[in-house]
């Protein structure tokens, strides 16, 4: 069975409930059917001891307990203390072997999730708030670890001994483990409800937990602008507000569990109370022996051990089945963007000359954001893309790599449509500078090195020397080794623009993207970036989307977009000349 196969979100509860143990069964379980076989085996043993030591009553009271089989006494008490040491040495052995499967599964499970999320495309990622991704790697997988964890173990190591027991019981006096075992099927059922009720509220929490990471994580990415406007109170408000929902949730979750216990008890204690009027009146009647009675009592106290740990284990599996219903529906979301089947890497000696012919694109199906763009780019040429905001110009960026599928019409880079090319030979031609630069909160080096991991650091060097970035790493406070904190906040954005400009040096890719790479510097940082542009443009086929004019003045070609379309095309002169859109634009920044 593949991971892959849906649980019938219509279906009945225990219906899908049903699905859903047998989906995660036969996809994870398989590796480790040897181990689970031999915790099994040490369950059974558990269980036997368990049994042996509830069946022992009825001797020790009506035989070791005698004046005249004193005899009887010692050998019995061995007996009773090796059931004891079968039952500790196989509870030990089975749970480390189950907990060793279950971590192994939750963690292969997380593997998966986050290799699914990283390999998604962008729409499917932007879908939704970056917090709301890492609970479900988190919370989630951590609810679902817990339930591997405890159900595996005492599912069946609990069912064992419960099943032990109760023959135990039918053995002694079916009648008896009638009237005892009424206790069962009436708090199953009750049972069975409060757990529908429990997986409901776990699924909201787990959600509400989504939200609860997404408002973190944009607070703290956002730090800066909150003191910068004075809204502390706003967000402690609203960050409070969530607190305080989930609180309700966990209130009225632990709530429901606890109803469970009275239940227990109830039931429990009916049961009992007829076993004892029964026995009582068969002991009266000379039918039954004390041992015997005391035997059964036993047996049903210790059963009533292993019913009480299925209630509370029974809680635990609804919540991390509301997780894994979620964590399976992330996995079962099929990327929009991938290999076609055929599918070949981009040929060696490709010109990586790009044209777009014809290309309609729209975000949400509707609203075209690309509306029949013809552009060509010569291979190691560079083309400048301008036009006001929303005109169009990243989502033509965006098609290149494949971060999107047009919706119309083709993009071929060396004549090769790029969808029908790999994924991995397509985007390892091309190196992004954009405005927001990505650095990972790791050390100067290794951000370099981001698109070569196996990179020297000559070569690391090299790479920052032509960015101009070489000199102000080496002032920092341990150079190429100095960690550059999350998103590169411990460095200036020009520093942070130059060390990018490095990362695409050292990739050395013949298509070179840049998405507004020195919009946001000052002047003197600006200058240092475009000297640096300058030389890694050099030889590569260049796109460029320019917020400055001035800076793609030398460009090869211009193409001025506007709603999704190209209005003006042509060289910085020609495009003066022609006292157009692109002029206004000239005028506009003071040109």
């Amino acid at each position: 069975m593949s991971l892959t196969q849906a649980v019938p979100a219509a279906a009945p509860k225990a219906t899908r409930t049903r699905a859903l143990l047998r989906r995660l069964s036969a996809a994870y379980l398989g590796p480790f059917k040897p181990k689970l076989a031999t915790a099994l085996l040490l369950m059974a043993l558990e269980a036997a001891g368990t049994g042996a030591v509830a069946w022992g009553f009825q001797p020790l009271l009506d035989r070791a307990f005698q004046p005249d089989n004193q005899g009887f006494l010692l050998p019995f008490a061995a007996l009773i203390m090796a059931a004891f040491i079968v039952r500790g040495t196989a509870a030990y052995g089975h749970s480390v072997l189950v907990n060793h499967v279950g971590q192994r599964i939750v963690a292969r499970i997380q593997g998966q999730v986050y290799a699914h999320l990283i390999r998604s495309d962008l729409a499917y990622l932007h879908g939704r708030a970056s917090g709301q991704w890492i609970s479900h790697l988190v919370n989630d997988v951590n609810q679902m670890r817990l339930a591997v964890s405890e159900c595996l173990t005492g599912a069946v190591n609990h069912g064992l001994t419960l099943v032990v027991l109760v023959c135990l019981m039918f053995y002694q006096d079916w009648r008896l483990g009638l009237i005892a075992f009424t206790v069962f099927p009436l708090s199953g059922w009750f049972l069975s409800r409060l757990g529908k009720r429990l997986r409901r509220i776990a699924a909201s929490t787990q959600a509400e937990l989504g939200n609860f990471s997404a408002v973190l994580s944009q607070t703290f990415q956002g730090a800066r602008h909150v003191k910068a406007y004075g809204m502390e109170d706003y967000e402690e408000e609203r960050v409070g507000r969530t607190i305080d929902r989930l609180r309700k949730l966990t209130a009225k979750s632990y709530r429901t569990g606890a109803s469970m216990l009275p239940i227990n008890e109830i039931f429990s204690g009916m049961a009992v109370v007829g076993v004892i009027i029964y026995g009582g009146l068969a002991i009266a009647e000379g039918t039954r022996t004390a041992g015997q009675l005391v035997s059964f009592i036993g047996a049903f106290m210790l059963a009533y051990q292993p019913m009480k740990a299925l209630t509370k284990l029974n809680a635990q599996l609804q919540v991390g089945l509301a997780a894994a219903e979620r964590v399976l529906t992330v996995l079962d979301a099929k990327p929009a963007i991938t290999d076609r089947a055929g599918a070949r890497a981009l040929p060696a000696g490709t010109r990586h000359d790009i044209r777009f012919q014809n290309v309609r694109f729209s975000y949400d199906g509707e609203k075209a954001a690309l509306d029949g763009v013809d552009i060509e780019i010569p291979a190691g040429r560079t083309v400048a893309l301008v036009g006001a905001s929303g005109s169009g110009k990243t989502t033509v960026l965006n098609l290149i790599p494949r971060f999107y599928d047009v919706s119309g019409g083709s993009v071929t880079v060396g004549g090769h449509d790029v969808r029908e090319v790999t994924l991995a030979s397509l985007r390892a031609s091309i190196a992004l500078v954009s405005q927001e630069t990505a650095l990972f909160d790791d050390t100067v080096h290794a951000n370099i090195a981001y698109g070569r991991p196996g990179a020297s650091r000559a070569e690391v060097e090299a790479a920052a020397r032509d960015a101009a970035a070489h000199d102000f790493i080496m002032d920092l406070p341990e150079g190429y080794d100095t960690m550059v904190g999350e998103m590169g906040l411990k460095l200036s954005g020009g520093q942070r623009q130059r060390i990018a400009i490095a990362r695409a040096m050292l990739k050395n890719a013949p298509i070179l993207l840049l998405d507004e790479a020195t919009s946001a510097l000052d002047s003197a940082s600006e200058r240092a970036v475009q000297e640096a542009l300058r030389r890694l443009q050099a030889g590569r086929t260049t796109l460029v989307i320019a917020h400055r004019l001035s800076t793609i003045a030398d460009a090869d070609r211009i193409y001025v977009m506007d709603q999704g379309k190209v209005v003006e095309q042509g060289t910085h002169e020609e495009l003066l000349v022609r006292a157009g859109a692109y002029a206004r634009f000239q005028a506009l920044q003071g040109g």
